[in-house]
């Protein structure tokens, strides 16, 4: 089997020269001469017995099947050297963890508490990369992600195994400053971080909005039993994140997870503006591959269910 894999060489000309689709190019990234790198492609198309390149005009281009091999390849190679560069870090003890997590739980609960986890586990270093859709393990570097969805979207995940951290559970939340403009007569302290607005009051406030979740103001008033007709209206943000700033400048209300929302509900630039929550069908989950068990993986799932509990 060994004889069927090419030498490094000749994968590391044949990677650049693709990426910059420049023999040229190539030969100046991995200084080499361009005829040291043509000849290394040359080996290379030999051994497996197919063109990957064909000329044209500008230069080269890759064929159908020199596309598809780089595809592969590039992240076997990337990932040897991670591997390279992981055990010259750690010595062989330890090692690095590769992990993917929605944006706004990365920073807002995960980073604060990555200090108790560095104290227990020192010999392992955690690399953050933000992921917010599912992903093939085999195409991608990470070990393992954090990943936010329906309990149907992780059963047809193919390959994975999962574990269950926590509910997405949506409150509604605004500045005190909004409520006090648009319900000047309202009285009713808001020291306690907490009013108890009826739908109806609720509804003559501006509207923040998901873009990604487009429904979710009008599932909450459904669920509250009042037909709101501009539950869709209002300003269109990407992640929770941008929600809970625009909400504390005074934009509008927003459906955002409580657990993410501990800075601003303590320093009072937010406030829970009803009692209602919507209990989504999403909840937060750790994934990672079946096919590669890993005792930094145990490690960092047992600290994140001790965490979330």
């Amino acid at each position: 089997m060994r004889r069927m894999i090419p030498s490094l060489q000749a994968l590391l000309c044949f990677e650049s020269a693709a990426k910059h689709l420049s023999y040229t190019h190539a030969a100046q990234e991995l200084f080499l001469t361009q005829s040291a790198v043509s000849r290394q492609i040359k080996q290379l198309e030999q051994q497996l017995g197919l063109e990957l390149f064909q000329r044209s005009r500008y230069g080269v281009e890759l064929t159908a099947a020199g596309e598809h091999y780089y595809k592969n390849i590039r992240t076997l190679l990337s990932g040897l050297e991670q591997s390279t560069q992981d055990v010259m870090t750690h010595k062989g003890l330890g090692g690095t963890l590769r992990l993917g997590v929605v944006p706004t739980f990365a920073t807002r609960w995960l980073l604060p508490r990555l200090q108790e986890f560095n104290a227990l586990h020192p010999e392992i270093t955690i690399h953050l990369t933000t992921s917010t859709k599912p992903f093939l393990f085999s195409e991608n570097l990470l070990d393992a992600a954090i990943y936010t969805g329906t309990a149907q979207q992780i059963q047809h995940w193919p390959g994975i195994k999962s574990q269950l951290l926590m509910p997405e559970d949506l409150v509604a939340v605004c500045s005190p400053q909004l409520i006090a403009k648009y319900l000047p007569d309202l009285q009713s302290p808001l020291k306690t971080g907490q009013i108890n607005l009826s739908a109806e009051q609720m509804a003559s406030l501006p509207l923040l909005q998901q873009t990604t979740r487009p429904q979710i103001w009008r599932e909450w008033f459904n669920l509250a039993g009042y037909h709101h007709p501009g539950a869709l209206e209002g300003q269109r943000h990407e992640l929770f994140s941008m929600l809970a700033v625009a909400a504390t400048h005074h934009l509008g209300l927003a459906l955002i997870p409580e657990n993410l929302l501990q800075r601003e509900l303590a320093s009072g630039d937010l406030v829970i503006a009803s009692t209602q929550k919507l209990l989504g069908a999403r909840a937060y989950y750790f994934v990672y591959s079946e096919q590669q068990p890993s005792p930094l993986i145990d490690k960092f799932a047992a600290w994140l269910v001790q965490q979330t509990r």
